[in-house]
């Protein structure tokens, strides 16, 4: 069985809801993820589901890659030799990849088809859901498809090769569990981010109430985080660049906080029920915000929000505490109080 889906992290662990039925219902089928370059970890990492990894080169008119157009026809050659049973569609409403995912030539193919549009096959393609959170729009397809959802939770698996990582990145430097809070000033499309001047007096009021601020990013989000780091008068640590994903999944489940805007990391937290606070464009915060908002709290229009609203959120998620599976209260912090405005 093929699962076409192209996409960066958070729309990749909203998706695991749906691999987790599907393998639930196919025990032992071969299940092969086609996705990004990137990808090919994140299959490795949920090997509980996927057996496979095939990368896909891109094709004109999908946005989130180049396209190596050389590669492509080898690429549907592959695949047609590979003779899969079962192609599924979860890449969005099919518009352009349903045509793709038909050209893998398996026996039969499913996904998902916009209403007015062409359906494949009415038999194993459903209407695209156009309301809802991704992850409950991804579930009803396998449930379409005759596999029942195992619960809607978000994962997010650690390894000791995380935490021994995470361990190297840090070298001399030590952090206490439940001790520091994480903020993720970056984002992949560079429009999603709030202003840094606002995640540092965020960052500030949480130092200031005992927690040690550490930045979080890719390399590429290095000038945001030095951005924020500028505004800030107490010690941090910065961590931008220096972590891989596994190593900033082991530094984010030790994290009693996460600042952070609508972007993969959030879905990394609702995976390891790390309390945070999300900054969101709004662009359709009703599909990408966690299903838990009693543990994240989304806040939009971002360009609108005041820092006190996110300390005020902040303050709320370090009275719950972090409770959850495997975990333990962290006990008592100095007094949460809000910045002079």
């Amino acid at each position: 069985m093929a699962i076409f889906r192209a996409l960066q992290l958070g729309d990749m662990l909203c998706a695991v809801p749906a691999l987790r039925a599907f393998r639930a219902a196919l025990p032992d089928a071969e299940l092969v993820l086609i996705g990004l370059p990137w990808a090919k970890s994140f299959a490795s990492r949920f090997r509980r589901y996927l057996d496979g990894f095939r990368e896909f080169p891109g094709f004109p008119g999908l946005p989130e890659r180049a396209p190596e157009v050389g590669r492509i026809p080898g690429f549907f050659s592959e695949l047609q030799a590979e003779r899969f049973d079962l192609a599924v569609q979860m890449h969005g409403s099919g518009l352009l990849t349903n045509p793709l995912v038909e050209r893998i030539g398996a026996g039969r193919c499913a996904g998902f088809f916009r209403l007015g549009g062409r359906c494949p096959d009415p038999e194993t393609f459903m209407p695209w859901p156009e309301e809802g959170l991704e992850v409950r729009r991804l579930l009803r397809l396998p449930e379409y498809l005759g596999a029942p959802p195992r619960g809607e939770e978000l994962e997010f698996p650690l390894d000791e090769s995380d935490a021994r990582s995470l361990r190297e990145a840090l070298g001399e430097e030590e952090l206490g569990p439940m001790r520091y809070c994480c903020i993720h000033a970056g984002a992949s499309v560079p429009g999603r981010c709030w202003p840094p001047g606002r995640f540092a007096a965020v960052a500030e009021t949480l130092s200031r109430c005992g927690l040690k601020v550490v930045l979080t990013g890719t390399a590429s989000e290095a000038d945001r985080a030095r951005a924020v780091a500028r505004g800030l008068r107490g010690p941090f640590l910065d961590m931008t660049g220096r972590t891989g994903l596994g190593a900033l999944g082991a530094l984010l489940s030790g994290a009693r906080l996460l600042i952070c805007n609508d972007t993969g990391v959030s879905h990394v937290a609702a995976a390891l029920r790390v309390p945070s606070v999300v900054l969101s464009t709004g662009d359709n915060p009703s599909r990408w915000a966690p299903a838990d908002s009693r543990l994240h709290r989304v806040l939009c229009p971002a360009p609108d929000v005041h820092p006190g609203a996110v300390i005020a959120e902040a303050e709320d998620l370090l009275r719950l505490g972090r409770v959850g599976p495997g975990r333990r209260s962290p006990g008592t912090l100095q007094p949460f109080t809000i910045a002079g405005e």
